[in-house]
């Protein structure tokens, strides 16, 4: 009798575990929406470094990101204290050829810097591929 209970336990908790490991899948559809979300989110934050090791090096947006940099800190420069909004909605992501991914998604920005400010919307696509089993972003295509 204590040999069944026991092993009742036993089933039980292996029943428990493996709906946790369900739940605990993480799919390549969210993996490429946690890069795009934690892309935007550096650049919000200003870590530059950051953002640009979610991009695949020397790609289109890794020098778009650059660039995007080089803009701010020339800001910084002028008026000091420099503030980035981007806000963005990931509406559909399809992976291809298991290596590649597109995102629609639509997106606000606004750069506040002294009294001015520079604002602008948009939607498009974000696309990425895989590189050592991780996704990166290689190009953008916005409509403004």
């Amino acid at each position: 009798m204590k040999k069944r209970i026991i092993l009742s336990v036993l089933i039980v908790f292996l029943f428990l575990a493996l709906m946790g490991c369900n739940g605990g899948i993480i799919t390549d559809e969210s993996k490429v929406r946690n890069v795009i979300e934690e892309y935007f989110s550096a650049i919000t934050e200003q870590n530059w470094n950051k953002a640009k090791s979610y991009c695949i090096y020397e790609s289109d947006i890794y020098y778009e990101t650059c660039d995007l940099e080089e803009h701010i800190n020339d800001l910084i420069f002028q008026y000091e204290t420099v503030d980035i909004t981007l806000e963005i909605d990931i509406f559909d992501i399809s992976i291809y050829n298991i290596d590649y991914a597109e995102a629609y998604v639509y997106g606000t920005s606004d750069i506040s810097y002294n009294s001015a400010s520079d604002s602008s919307d948009g939607d498009g696509h974000i696309y990425l591929q895989r590189v050592d089993n991780n996704w990166k972003i290689y190009d953008s295509f916005f409509d403004n």
